[in-house]
């Protein structure tokens, strides 16, 4: 059964706001770390930022039936759409797991100090993330296993830090296991990577070469075992390595989804592509293969920018899904617009 193993006190979005200790707070408000238990898995919540993509739900979701965003209004404002400039609300976090013994990322966002040219939002950042991992109780040495679910900018930015000019893995101890198909389109040696490579400017250079020059890299294909309860598999269309990790343990089951999702409104149109997919068709197949899976196993659905509480159980409804109930997580409270960061067509 998925229980609470950790609480922020706040009685709603507004006492958060309003309450919380701001040295507990990413640079955007709210809790910095929440934890569920899943089986014998802990799996707790760290967030990066979150705040509105400054698109539009039709620019952000070109295949989406232009009634679902007000049909399912109630659910989405204010945790996924902004009430009153209709901008799509993100999240960027990392899932951190405790599985047996082991101490476990689940992607590791933007990062701090990094030149993004075609995302400038994203450019030099500075945030507290390595605080709110330190409050879940982790240091980077402590870090066994880093799971990058695909290669984009806002997956792998924590991979590194600047060590004076240079990069140097994070997580000095940690096995990274990379997609090997991602791996080999996002290398600047591919002349075959398309448009949307653009937006990824730097990323390989900066987040994902130096920990394969350093060894900690294990790339995978097809699938991978991590322990008897955790597993990857390929997932493709998103990017051509796009993946998903799957928990079971006990009477619970969890699938990290990654950018198969980035807002709920994908779980009732499940043809709904983001335009960010580098195969729209194979998107969608593998987007209703694992909605499917997790209907059929009652397994928590877990994006990767999903605010709000997260993640959530869904039930088949028709030929699409529905939402049948969140997880346990608190919700980020919504800061005001003046205080959010706004990311035009950055959120890959």
């Amino acid at each position: 059964m998925t229980s609470r193993t950790s609480r922020t006190e706040a009685a709603g979005r507004t006492a958060a706001a309003d309450t919380a200790d701001p040295s507990a707070d990413t640079s955007h408000g709210g809790p910095a770390v929440d934890a569920i238990t899943l089986g014998d898995v802990t799996l707790t919540r760290v967030w990066e930022r979150f705040g509105p993509v400054d698109m539009t739900p039709e620019e952000f979701f070109p295949e989406s039936p232009s009634n679902a965003w007000e049909e399912h209004r109630p659910l989405l404002v204010p945790d996924f759409l902004g009430d009153e400039k209709r901008i799509v609300n993100s999240a960027i976090q990392t899932w951190l797991l405790r599985s047996e013994g082991r101490t476990i990322l689940v992607d590791t966002g933007v990062g701090n100090h990094k030149e993004r040219p075609y995302a400038p939002v994203w450019s030099r950042m500075n945030t507290g993330f390595l605080d709110n991992l330190a409050r879940a109780g982790v240091q980077p040495e402590d870090v066994d296993i880093v799971i990058n679910t695909h290669l984009h900018i806002d997956h792998v930015g924590w991979n590194t830090v600047l060590d004076g000019r240079s990069w140097v893995p994070t997580f000095p101890n940690a096995t990274y296991l990379m997609p090997k198909d991602d791996f080999e389109f996002w290398n600047p040696e591919n002349n075959h990577r398309t448009v949307l490579g653009r937006g990824n400017q730097n990323v390989f250079e900066d987040s994902v070469a130096p920990v394969h020059r350093a060894g900690q890299t294990l790339l995978w294909e097809n699938s991978h075992r991590i322990d008897a309860g955790l597993r990857l598999d390929a997932a493709p269309g998103h990017t051509p390595g796009s993946s998903v990790l799957t928990l079971t343990s006990g009477t619970d089951r969890a699938v990290f989804v990654g950018d198969l999702l980035h807002n709920p409104v994908q779980i009732f149109e499940p043809d709904a592509n983001s335009c960010f997919c580098e195969d729209p068709a194979e998107a969608r197949a593998t987007r209703r293969k694992i909605l499917g899976w997790a209907a059929d196993n009652n397994a928590l659905v877990i994006p990767a920018h999903l605010g709000g509480h997260g993640a959530a159980h869904v039930v088949r409804d028709g030929d699409k899904f529905a939402v049948k109930g969140w997880a346990p997580f608190d919700p980020y409270p919504s800061a005001p617009a003046t205080e959010q960061a706004e990311t035009r067509g950055a959120l890959l």
